[in-house]
């Protein structure tokens, strides 16, 4: 029996499955968000736990974290203009604009582990100090998330590529930016908590 197909809706939304589908991700980010809340509050609760080890101001370069910060609002942006293009059913444009959003996240990535590898190299590392051990836990597990996003998005790509634009291949697309977006709003808080109130 075939699925009942609302035309009126956006493509992703068209079908009660892809609408379940898409609610379960919602819930899915809640649960998301209970994680990055209780690693917020680890690095909070240790927040001057330096030890005998280096501090944020000896180590931390503000042009570095705007780069990072740059790429991945940016990549956040091209990810909107690659849904608006799905919305028009212009599968080139969303191509195009997935891949720019790609590139600029693997941008961040590269800037994020060289950012680490300059940290570890003046002395902090995980065992350093109990601030150091919250701190790359926190990015750490936020970077992994944006590369496990990389990888997923990739996948959504080649689906895109061999099955064209179709109900569910816009739902694959439209939940991948939702959780793109999510991965944005998690590292403004990272910026200004962690990064910007140690800088001023």
């Amino acid at each position: 029996m075939m699925a009942k197909v609302d035309t009126s809706l956006p493509l992703e939304y068209q079908t009660e499955q892809n609408r379940l589908n898409i609610f379960g991700f919602w819930i899915f980010l809640g649960a998301e968000i209970v994680l990055f809340a209780s690693l917020f509050a680890a690095h909070g609760s240790l927040y001057n736990a330096f030890a005998d080890g280096p501090t944020p101001k000896d180590l931390f370069i503000l042009k570095d974290v705007m780069i990072e910060t740059l790429l991945l609002l940016t990549s956040s942006f091209t990810c909107g203009i690659a849904i608006w293009y799905m919305r028009r059913n212009n599968l080139k444009g969303l191509l195009t604009w997935l891949v720019i959003t790609l590139l600029l996240g693997a941008g961040f990535v590269f800037f994020e582990v060289t950012e680490f590898i300059h940290y570890v190299h003046e002395g902090a590392k995980m065992q350093t100090s109990a601030y150091f051990s919250s701190f790359f836990v926190l990015l750490g597990t936020h970077g992994l998330h944006v590369s496990i996003g990389i990888g997923w998005a990739i996948a959504v790509i080649i689906q895109l590529v061999k099955r064209g634009l179709t109900p569910t291949t816009a739902r694959k697309t439209f939940i991948i930016s939702l959780y793109w977006h999510f991965l944005d709003v998690v590292w403004i808080f990272i910026f200004t908590f962690v990064y910007l109130a140690r800088m001023v």
